[in-house]
């Protein structure tokens, strides 16, 4: 049964304009941009504190180097404010040397919470990319310490990131500036009470406050009402952090963002896709627009097909109350597969300022058709033994209904109606419950006019072409595969990689994609963040398909536990004279 979000007129208490949006808009008076060539001290010590680090150093996903804080609030690369706070202000106003800033994780006793948030913020404090006056608030409804909190938070944080010297004092100062409020996530008088802890923390400074609402849809509006009209910041700025899903549908999305924009403005909200911060996601515009070799070769002219890949290699383990209300087409490929596609199939940005790409990417879903039901296969994963194990179906989970039609697979054919794709195929697919865990991007380019090598090749010619690949997780990797000759007296040909493996390359370990969307999340950088025309466009794409199925009861095709997907999938690419990458056995 469907969860529907929290109607906006269900608020125990009526909108006033004395809320978040108007009180985040008294911060304009603070505004400063940090790349001015006179920047107030305090900026220019912590630039020169994390510049004088020897390793490991994130910058703001824009490509510029990071403040520990911004004090900007609107869009990273916006025009110059028309005021500009002098280092002394009058008197009685607070000198910018004396600023907070306060993270308040909205359902920190969650899973999600103890296993990515709280580690990703202490990895960013061990990388001295957190302000020197920062503090974490944990609030949830479980009855709580701070030493609680602390104790079980401990348990999930490691030094993991070029260098460990100093790790137990390190976490021993992150837990020092760790607490916790327990209350409810509708009680206005609740978050009042949390506001004056974060008040008496901040004993005075400039408050900048950041919300990460990890809790279920349903609870969102809520949250943000009560935390808006009792725990925003009155001299700084306030953001958001919305966690998917963003709603199951066009109507339910709509109803959401009208209701958040309630009390925040667009600017004030983070609709965070884990995926977008994904180290190979990030490179993806940089291989493609800073290697010419790339860039003329993007379009329909010598592209063939584009594959988006995301397979799990386990079933819903324990989640399928939740799984069962969206199914794999709402959790993975409305969100972080059609992210990415945009990404790759943008036009060229006017430059790397947030609003730019994200015109970029809107261009793209608008200029894709709906998806139709014929193009479109999905399916279930049924029990299987292998090897003396027994693996369940996913109606065996005994929070899944017995004859429940959600589908654990989904396969789909996208087309973009524009001249750089006009005929490409855009194939996606997505399941639970398959022979491995992978996510990639693959690229497979035209066959070469006139092979002089056609005869070596045989009557596959599949095999003499060209293909790209970005794999995502695990083992971050980027390979070309190309045809070779085998060294010998004959004309034998091999198909080879020119591989890049990031572990083989890179030797420290790759941030956690949190890590990155928290930071820029803290600095205003919204480029790797969704914006509400971005989510308009993207269900419209896939709210036609989803009624369909749900209307006409459209059984899924089972397939085992373990096992490459249903069959129904490889039907689908051969429509559209494709042939899955993944399926080769150099890939398995």
């Amino acid at each position: 049964m469907a969860t529907h979000l929290n109607s906006c007129a269900s608020s125990s208490t009526t909108f006033t304009p004395s809320s978040f949006k108007n009180e985040t808009h008294l911060s304009n008076r603070f505004v400063i941009l940090p790349r001015r060539p006179h920047s107030f001290s305090w900026v220019s010590q912590i630039r020169l504190r994390i510049r004088a680090r020897k390793h490991f150093q994130l910058k703001s996903s824009n490509g510029h180097p990071l403040n520990a804080v911004s004090l900007q609030d609107g869009t990273a690369g916006s025009p110059l404010p028309k005021k500009h706070v002098e280092p002394q202000g009058k008197e009685g106003s607070l000198p910018f040397s004396e600023s907070t800033l306060s993270i308040t994780i909205v359902g920190a006793s969650g899973d999600l919470a103890k296993k990515k948030i709280f580690p990703a913020l202490f990895a960013l404090y061990y990388e001295d990319c957190l302000p020197e006056n920062f503090m974490v608030f944990g609030y949830a409804r479980t009855k709580m310490t701070d030493d609680e909190l602390r104790n079980m938070i401990s348990r999930t944080l490691t030094c993991r990131i070029d260098k460990r010297e100093n790790c137990e004092d390190k976490m021993d100062r992150f837990l020092e500036r760790c607490f916790y409020h327990s209350g409810q996530y509708n009680s206005e008088e609740h978050f009042a009470e949390l506001n004056i802890k974060l008040k008496e923390k901040e004993a005075g400074k400039l408050s900048n406050r950041l919300f990460y609402l990890s809790v279920p849809p349903n609870i969102f509006v809520d949250a943000v009402r009560c935390a808006s009209l009792r725990a925003s910041s009155a001299n700084g700025w306030t953001r958001v952090i919305v966690e998917k899903p963003f709603g199951r549908d066009s109507e339910s999305s709509g109803e959401l963002t009208r209701c958040l924009k309630q009390y925040l403005t667009e600017d004030q909200i983070f609709r965070i896709d884990h995926y977008l911060g994904k180290e190979l996601v990030e490179n993806l515009s940089v291989l493609r627009f800073s290697n010419l070799v790339f860039e003329p070769l993007w379009s329909r002219n010598y592209i063939r097909n584009v594959q988006l890949i995301f397979s799990e290699d386990f079933g819903t383990e324990g989640r399928g109350g939740y799984f069962d209300n969206y199914g794999i087409i709402r959790d993975i490929m409305q969100n972080h597969l059609l992210q990415i596609l945009a990404l790759f199939a943008m036009e060229t940005p006017v430059s790397l300022d947030a609003e730019d790409i994200r015109n970029e990417k809107v261009k793209v879903l608008r200029s894709m058709k709906p998806l139709q039901l014929e193009d479109v296969v999905v399916g279930q994963y049924k029990g299987h033994s292998k090897g003396g194990k027994s693996y369940p179906a996913y109606t065996d989970d005994p929070t899944v209904p017995k004859h429940s039609l959600t589908a654990t697979f989904a396969a789909a054919a996208l087309f973009i109606d524009n001249a750089r794709w006009d005929g490409v195929p855009f194939l996606m697919k997505a399941g639970k419950a398959l022979h491995t865990k992978r996510a990639e991007i693959r690229v497979q380019f035209r066959h070469v006019p006139g092979n002089l090598y056609k005869r070596n090749f045989g009557t596959d010619l599949d095999e003499a072409t060209n293909e790209l690949v970005l794999r995502v997780q695990p083992d971050e990797a980027i390979y070309l595969k190309i045809n070779n000759k085998v060294p010998g007296l004959g004309m034998r040909l091999d198909r080879s990689d020119l591989n890049l493996l990031y572990r083989a390359r890179y030797l420290r370990e790759i941030p956690d994609a949190y890590e990155r969307l928290l930071l820029d999340a803290i600095e205003g950088e919204r480029r790797l963040f969704i914006r509400s025309d971005e989510l308009v466009a993207a269900w419209k794409l896939f709210t036609p398909l989803l009624n369909e199925l749900e209307e006409k009861k459209i059984v899924p095709e089972l397939y085992p536990y373990g096992s490459r997907g249903p069959v129904g999938a490889h039907y689908l690419a051969a429509k559209h004279k494709v042939r899955w990458g993944d399926l080769s056995g150099e890939d398995s």
